[in-house]
């Protein structure tokens, strides 16, 4: 962590090659030790939970720290908003087009040759991970050394071993199990956990941490990845955290005028849609940000434990999340969509010295954490990745190192026909064309910030409108295989699969 004085004057620096625009002159040559790398990835966390962001209600002071010593990145969104695609493109730092994953489908083998930890590995580093990685089959290494797994049914036979449930029966003589609360890994609803916070869940991500910072081999650098499962359901935050926000005041839900046809009452509680009842919608509300508190308490105790345990290498730590949860939003739940709560997520990044740019605006993605780790690493990125490392962008402006002025998103369709989507953003505007019927929606962020007011059809707005869908038949008629551009227009009528057929070969 700080405290690490540059060394760049005493020594000469290792000129290292410039891939995909990087600067030879990064803050990451400015230690000569190769440093330690933490990546903390909560799963299916908004945006706007940040205290930093969102304000009261949100309450995340260790991630406030983070950000202000290091730097938020505001317009970071998931290129593909479900959980196993987006991951895809963390570990590949691809596009969800070039690794083939364009949706959500479950137990499909991962078979990527570079990913970010097997480059790791090969230069030295210890690789650790603990939690989730949605990899397939359970416990494929894709470069970790180890791993504490926190998975579902992986394996090719459907049998699967989920260390934290072992832990748990070990600690309860196996009287308790995770979900004896009663509610799904999908649902809405709300109620605190039955379980003592020591043994829940997020605890246990970074007890296992901490674990592998006392054990781990000092003679050489490391690389933890604490890939928490929550707060993507189910909502059941520590009755504590429950507690501290059961009476909060709440900012009304929003509902586009738009979205009206998403307010019929909804059918049952893992429905995508529909209108929940106005109580219980606040109480999911308020325990899903009760989650991400206890979420943040336990990553500031392994942030104590980690000042302590680094051996005096610099460090550098990236929190980022894979998408986001609508909430109720629009009256939609859950995930797979372009909207605010489902694509828009924290992103922040935290070197060995403070950060000269606290708050970057340039739109990024996930893609970009590879190169990214890469560089902190004084390790060039493989040309197989798409991605750029934001390390510039923490000195220097977006102009500056010439960065891009809009990020690409998808999602085949998953909850109901017709909802498979292609999006493009710059954190300011945000354009969606839904590939089955062609329809488009233009959204001003800096002024409608919760996505309230389509101005698609807006006659004022024909030039911004025009200017954005251009953008988008060139990112698509890039694709050919896909039949959504002939390069001067959109070609609506067909949605995507979820992996493409080379996946399944």
């Amino acid at each position: 962590m700080g405290g690490q004085r540059p060394l760049a004057r005493r020594r000469r620096r290792r000129r290292l090659p410039r891939r995909h625009g990087t600067p030879s002159r990064s803050p990451a040559l400015l230690h000569p030790l190769k440093p330690n790398l933490v990546f903390i990835l909560t799963d299916q966390q908004r945006w706007d939970t940040l205290g930093l962001v969102g304000g009261p209600p949100a309450e995340t002071p260790n991630l406030d720290a983070l950000a202000r010593s290091g730097t938020l990145f505001t317009s970071a969104y998931t290129p593909c908003p479900s959980c196993i695609a987006a991951r895809a493109s963390i570990f590949t730092g691809q596009r969800p087009t070039t690794h083939g994953r364009l949706g959500y489908r479950d137990q499909v083998p991962w078979r990527y040759p570079v990913t970010l930890t097997g480059e790791l590995a090969r230069a030295g580093y210890q690789t650790h991970c603990v939690g989730k990685t949605h990899f397939f089959p359970q416990r494929l290494p894709l470069g970790f050394a180890s791993q504490d797994s926190y998975e579902a049914a992986q394996n090719f036979d459907g049998q699967y071993v989920n260390d934290y449930w072992e832990w748990l029966k070990e600690r309860t003589q196996g009287r308790i199990h995770e979900t004896d609360h009663g509610v799904d890994w999908n649902s809405w609803y709300s109620r605190p956990s039955h379980l003592p916070e020591e043994l829940h869940n997020n605890t246990w991500v970074v007890t296992k941490g901490i674990e592998f910072l006392e054990r781990r081999d000092t003679a050489r650098p490391f690389f933890l990845h604490l890939s928490f499962h929550r707060p993507h359901p189910p909502i059941d935050p520590p009755h504590v955290f429950f507690d501290l926000f059961r009476d909060r005041p709440m900012p009304k839900v929003p509902v586009g005028d738009w979205a009206k046809g998403n307010l019929t009452p909804v059918a049952g509680m893992n429905a995508p849609f529909g209108q929940a009842p106005k109580e219980l919608l606040l109480r999911a509300r308020r325990a899903y940000l009760a989650q991400v508190a206890h979420i943040d308490n336990q990553i500031g105790r392994f942030l104590m434990f980690l000042r302590r345990h680094s051996g005096g290498n610099p460090t550098w730590i990236i929190f980022a999340s894979d998408h986001g949860e609508m909430l109720g939003d629009h009256g939609l739940f859950r995930k797979c969509l372009a909207y605010e709560g489902s694509a828009h997520i924290p992103f922040i990044i935290a070197g060995p010295s403070p950060s000269r740019i606290h708050q970057c605006a340039a739109p990024v993605s996930l893609e970009d954490l590879m190169p990214t780790f890469l560089e902190a690493a004084s390790l060039p990125a493989p040309a197989s990745v798409e991605g750029r490392s934001v390390l510039p962008l923490l000195s220097s402006t977006p102009a500056e190192v010439g960065w891009r002025e809009y990020v690409h998103g998808e999602h085949s369709p998953h909850y109901a026909k017709g909802t498979g989507m292609q999006f493009l953003t710059d954190g300011k505007e945000k354009y969606i064309w839904f590939t089955l019927s062609g329809k488009e929606q233009l959204f001003d962020l800096r002024k409608d910030p919760q996505e309230l007011h389509d101005l698609a059809r807006a006659k004022a707005n024909r030039a911004r409108l025009a200017l954005w869908r251009a953008r988008m038949i060139r990112e698509l008629a890039a694709r050919p295989q896909d039949g959504l551009s002939d390069g001067k227009q959109l070609i609506p009528g067909k949605e995507l699969p979820a992996v493409r057929p080379a996946l399944l070969s």
